[in-house]
């Protein structure tokens, strides 16, 4: 117990408990994962229990694992049952605060939660076992941040030049070569052994796919009532002879 009590002071929580939540050390977490600037909705879609939770809004990734594990109960309920989803719509889109309105019993503006009052939400009622004084909420602590969610997704041909592999993966439009390659390597362990192509002209690896002059046009395809598959850009790997890399 002393041990456990020094460990306490040594590495103070970032907020206080609250009384409600009964916060208690995490016991499940999932295996680390790849962190990237931006992910895809499918990417924040899996992980979707209380054991390994991510919620998206305005764009921005979080992980609320160790938040609901460590507060576990009534509260984080409709957490977890929006995990791998987007949440922006639980939040007023000028303060980036959960969304308010007029109580028609007491009159006062209290919270707006449909899905159900979570993690961080006062009672509209008094409650002489509420205890406001948590600190940071978690819609607003930034340490529970793991990227940004990307505003489109797009599709890219890779064709490997060498051992003639003609692969389909999904990228974020706001990601450069270098991190589309470091997609790329869950099928190709060597892909930084290649030098990455488009029509025999080599791509800047610090640029995105549009400023390689590789424009997405799916847009164009959908509003020409094109299937968007019909044409992807392609990507040639040409070997540098070099498997260290």
């Amino acid at each position: 117990k002393e041990e456990e009590e020094m460990a306490g002071t040594a590495n103070p929580p970032v907020w206080e408990l609250s009384k409600m939540s009964g916060e208690t050390e995490p016991k499940h977490l999932p295996k680390p994962y790849k962190i990237r600037n931006y992910y895809t909705p499918g990417e924040v879609a899996v992980h979707n229990t209380a054991n390994n939770c991510w919620v998206s809004f305005f764009n921005e990734v979080y992980d609320l694992t160790q938040t609901i594990q460590k507060n576990y109960g009534e509260l984080v309920e409709p957490m977890i049952k929006a995990a791998g989803t987007d949440i922006t719509h639980w939040f007023n889109p000028k303060t980036k605060q959960p969304k308010t309105y007029i109580d028609p019993k007491s009159n006062l503006e209290a919270y707006y939660t449909p899905q159900g009052r979570f993690l961080h939400i006062p009672p509209i009622e008094p409650d002489s076992d509420w205890d406001g004084d948590f600190g940071t909420p978690w819609w607003s602590n930034e340490e529970l941040k793991v990227g940004k969610l990307t505003k489109k997704v797009r599709k890219l041909r890779v064709i490997n030049m060498l051992t003639k592999h003609d692969d389909v993966i999904e990228v974020c439009t706001e990601e450069n070569i270098n991190e589309i390659l470091d997609r790329y390597l869950s099928l190709n362990e060597h892909a930084a052994s290649y030098t990455w192509k488009r029509l025999g002209r080599p791509l800047d690896m610090e640029k995105t796919l549009s400023e390689n002059d590789i424009p997405d046009e799916t847009d164009e395809f959908i509003n020409l009532n094109i299937d968007e598959d019909e044409y992807i850009p392609a990507v040639h790997l040409y070997f540098n002879d070099d498997l260290t890399v």
